[in-house]
C-alpha cells in the first residue's frame, strides 16, 4: 500500500511539473483532496475551538476574579467592622464615663491600654464633646490638641452616632497617635514597570481603619467621642485572609495562584504579591493603565495586567474615604500561568485529535480511493477494447452501487454500438451497392449513347420515310406505326440515360424563386394534362433572392409538376407553397397534389433510377433521379410526403446562402 502511494505521490509531482496535474492518478488525488479537506477543517476547528475554550477560559477567570473582589471587598468591610464593633462597645463602658465626668486619667490611662492592646488598635484616643484630646492610649504624654476639624470625629459630633472609614493619616498625625506607626508607615519606592512617573521616592503618611464613636452621660448627653484603628501599611492581616479564604494558599509551579493587595493611592502598602526573590513586593506600584482606570476614573478594572513579575487574571477596585474621595485601591488576581497552560494543553490536544483524524482519512480515502478507482480501471479497460473494434468486450458488474450502473449503462452502449455498427455496415454495403449501380447506370448509359442512339436515329428515320409512303389503307402501316412509337420511346430513354449520366455542375446566379414557378407554369399551362387541373398559389410575402442555376431547377420544377398531373390522371387540384424552413436557413418549395399517392412500401424507392410509381408506358422512371442529383449539386434537399390514396406532397429545400444575408 505505501509502494503505491510512493507511486502515485511520484506520479502526482511527475504531472505537477509537467504542468498537466489532471493527469494524476484519481486516487492520489482523492487523498490529497480529502486531506486538505480534513486539513483545513481540522486546524479551523482546532483554531477556532481553542480561541472559543481560550477565550470561555478566561471570562471564567475573569468572572472568578470578580467573584473573589467581591469577597476581598467583604473581608476589608469586616475589619472595618470590627474596629468598629471594638470602639463601640468600648465607648459603652462605664469607666470611660465615670473617669470623664471625674477627669480620672490615670485609672481611664490604664483601662484604654488595656483594650488597646486586646483589640490590636495601633491607637485609641478619646476626646472631649468638642474634640480635644483628653488622652491618647498609645502616646499618654500629648494631649490638649483639637481635633474638631478631623471629617470623621466633625460627623460623629454632629450626628452623634458612630462612624467608620478608611482614612489617610500624614506622618505628623500618625506621630502623634503612636511613635512607632511611622516607621511602620514609612516605605520606600521600588521601580515598577508601567508604573507612572512620581516625584516622591517614599511614602511617610499611612492608610488607616479608623472608627469614632460617642461618648454619652447617664442622661444622655454627649460628653466625649471615643475613637481608634488599624495602620494598614505592613499590616498583611487582610490580604493573607482573602488569600487563605478565597485561595486556599493554593499554588501552582510552587507559585500562589492567588494573591491579594491593598494599595495608598498607587503603593502597595499591604501584599502576599512575591518578588523574585520571595520577598512581599511592598513599594511597588500599580501600573499607570491601571491607576488611571480606578483611581482617576473610579472604575473598577478586571483585565490581565502584568503583577510585579507575573501576569494575573487581575480585579482592582478603588477604595474611598468618608468623603467618597479616591484613596487607594483593593486588588485580587489569579495566576495567569496555569490557564495560558491549559489553553496550551487544550491546543497540543486539539492538534493530536486533528492528526489522528489525519492518519484515520488517509486510510478511509486510500480505500475508498481503491473502491473508486479499481471499478474505472475496469472501465477504462473496456474502452480500450471497444476503441480498438473488440465489440464483445462487457464490463463485469459485481458491485451493486452507481458503478453497477455505470457498468451496465456501458454494456448497454457496447451493445448499441454493436447494433448500430451491423446496421451501418449493412447500410452503407446498400450504398456502395447503390453507387457502383449508378456508376454501372452512367458507363452503361455513356455506351448506350454511343452505340445505341445512332441506330435508334436512323430506324425512326426510315420507319417515319416508309410510314409516309404507304397508303392510309395499307395493312403493314399500323405495325410501322407502333415502330415508330416504341423507336421514339427508346430514344426518350436513353436521352433520360445520358441527362443522368451528364449531370455537371450548377452554373450558379442570384434569383428570384418565384420568377422560376412562375417561367416552368407558363411553360405547362397550356399542355393538354393541365387543362383540368386547379393550381392554387401560395408563395410567402417576403423571401430573398437566392443563388440557384435556373435552368436546372426549372428542369426539377417541371419533372415534379408532370409526376403530379400525371399521378391525378389530369383531373384535381396542384398546390404551389413557398416559406422559410423551421430553422430559417432554408427556402422550401411544397408542391402538394390530390393524386392517388405513394405506397409506403414504395417511399423509399422513390427517388432510385428506373423506379416509377406511374404506370404508363412512356415514363422512363429516371425524372425524380435527375431531380434528386440537382438538389443535392444545390447543397439543398428534396422530401416527398404521402400517403396512399391522398396525395402527395414534393418538399424542395434551397439554402439562403450567407451572401443574401
Amino acid at each position: 500500500m505505501v509502494f503505491e502511494i510512493f507511486l502515485d505521490f511520484a506520479d502526482y509531482f511527475k504531472c505537477y511539473k509537467g504542468e498537466d496535474i489532471l493527469k494524476a492518478t484519481i486516487r492520489l488525488k482523492m487523498i490529497i483532496f480529502f486531506l486538505l479537506v480534513i486539513i483545513l477543517t481540522g486546524l479551523t476547528a482546532t483554531l477556532v475551538g481553542v480561541h472559543l475554550i481560550g477565550d470561555r477560559i478566561v471570562k471564567q477567570a475573569q468572572k472568578k476574579v470578580r467573584f473573589d473582589l467581591n469577597t476581598a471587598r467583604e473581608i476589608y468591610k469586616e475589619k472595618t467592622r470590627e474596629v468598629e464593633t471594638s470602639i463601640r462597645l468600648t465607648a459603652l463602658r462605664f469607666f470611660i464615663k465615670n473617669a470623664i465626668l471625674k477627669h480620672d486619667i490615670k485609672s481611664l490611662e490604664k483601662e484604654l491600654k488595656k483594650i488597646s492592646n486586646i483589640e490590636s488598635l495601633d491607637f485609641l484616643t478619646l476626646t472631649d464633646k468638642d474634640g480635644t484630646v483628653i488622652l491618647r492610649a498609645n502616646n499618654p504624654e500629648l494631649f490638649g490638641d483639637t481635633l474638631a476639624h478631623d471629617e470623621i470625629l466633625e460627623k460623629v459630633i454632629n450626628q452623634e452616632k458612630i462612624v467608620a472609614a478608611t482614612q489617610i493619616f500624614p506622618e505628623k498625625k500618625l506621630l502623634l497617635e503612636n511613635e512607632k506607626l511611622p516607621k511602620q508607615a514609612r516605605i520606600e519606592f521600588i521601580i515598577t514597570p508601567k508604573a507612572r512617573k512620581r516625584l516622591e521616592q517614599e511614602e511617610t503618611s499611612g492608610m488607616v481603619i479608623k472608627a469614632a464613636a460617642p461618648v454619652f452621660d447617664y442622661e444622655g448627653k454627649l460628653i466625649g467621642v471615643l475613637y481608634g484603628g488599624i495602620l494598614l501599611n505592613r499590616n498583611f492581616e487582610i490580604v493573607d485572609k482573602i488569600k487563605d479564604i478565597v485561595y486556599r494558599r493554593e499554588t501552582y509551579k510552587g507559585k500562589d495562584i492567588g494573591t491579594a493587595t491593598i494599595f495608598q493611592d498607587d503603593l502597595r502598602i499591604s501584599t502576599n504579591v512575591k518578588t523574585i526573590d520571595g520577598e512581599r513586593a511592598i513599594g511597588t506600584r500599580v501600573s499607570e493603565e491601571v491607576y488611571d482606570q480606578v483611581l482617576i476614573k473610579g472604575n473598577p478594572w478586571i483585565h490581565r495586567a502584568f503583577v510585579v513579575n507575573n501576569w494575573y487574571i487581575t480585579a482592582y477596585e478603588p477604595i474611598k474615604n468618608i468623603n467618597d474621595e479616591l484613596i487607594g485601591i483593593l486588588y485580587v488576581g489569579i495566576l495567569e500561568e496555569e490557564f495560558t497552560d491549559m489553553q496550551r494543553d487544550t491546543l497540543w490536544t486539539f492538534l493530536l485529535i486533528t492528526f489522528a483524524g489525519i492518519i484515520v482519512s488517509f486510510a478511509i480515502s486510500y480505500f475508498l480511493g481503491n473502491s473508486i478507482v479499481r471499478p474505472i480501471k475496469c472501465l477504462v479497460s473496456a474502452s480500450h477494447y471497444l476503441a480498438s473494434g473488440d465489440l464483445s468486450h462487457r464490463v463485469e458488474c459485481k458491485s451493486k452501487d452507481e458503478f453497477a450502473e455505470l457498468g451496465s449503462t456501458f454494456n448497454f452502449m457496447a451493445d448499441s454500438i454493436k447494433e448500430r455498427d451491423q446496421k451501418l455496415m449493412e447500410y452503407t454495403k446498400q450504398k456502395i451497392m447503390k453507387s457502383e449501380r449508378l456508376a454501372i447506370v452512367g458507363q452503361l448509359a455513356a455506351g448506350v449513347a454511343h452505340e445505341i442512339n445512332n441506330p435508334l436515329g436512323s430506324i425512326l428515320i426510315y420507319s417515319s420515310l416508309i410510314l409516309e409512303d404507304l397508303p392510309a389503307d395499307s395493312p403493314e402501316k399500323e405495325n410501322l406505326q407502333k415502330i415508330v412509337e416504341q423507336t421514339t420511346r427508346c430514344k426518350k430513354i436513353v436521352r433520360g440515360l445520358l441527362d443522368f449520366s451528364r449531370q455537371t455542375e450548377p452554373e450558379m446566379k442570384q434569383d428570384d424563386i418565384h420568377h422560376v414557378i412562375e417561367d416552368v407554369l407558363s411553360l405547362v399551362k397550356n399542355q393538354s394534362l393541365f387543362q383540368n387541373v386547379k393550381i392554387t398559389k401560395k408563395y410567402a410575402d417576403t423571401l430573398p433572392n437566392i443563388m440557384f442555376d435556373k435552368a436546372k431547377i426549372q428542369q426539377v420544377f417541371v419533372n415534379i409538376l408532370l409526376n403530379a398531373v400525371e399521378s391525378m390522371e389530369g383531373l384535381g387540384e396542384l398546390t404551389i407553397e413557398t416559406g422559410y424552413s423551421a430553422d430559417e436557413k432554408f427556402i422550401n418549395v411544397n408542391f402538394t397534389d390530390t393524386g392517388y399517392g405513394i405506397k409506403k412500401k414504395n417511399m423509399k424507392k422513390i427517388f432510385d433510377p428506373f423506379f416509377s410509381a406511374i404506370h404508363k408506358s412512356d415514363s422512363t422512371g429516371l425524372g425524380l433521379s435527375i431531380s434528386y442529383g440537382i438538389i443535392k449539386k444545390h447543397k439543398g434537399n428534396i422530401n416527398v410526403v404521402s400517403e396512399a390514396g391522398q396525395g402527395s406532397t414534393f418538399i424542395i429545400s434551397l439554402p439562403i446562402e450567407e451572401q443574401n444575408g
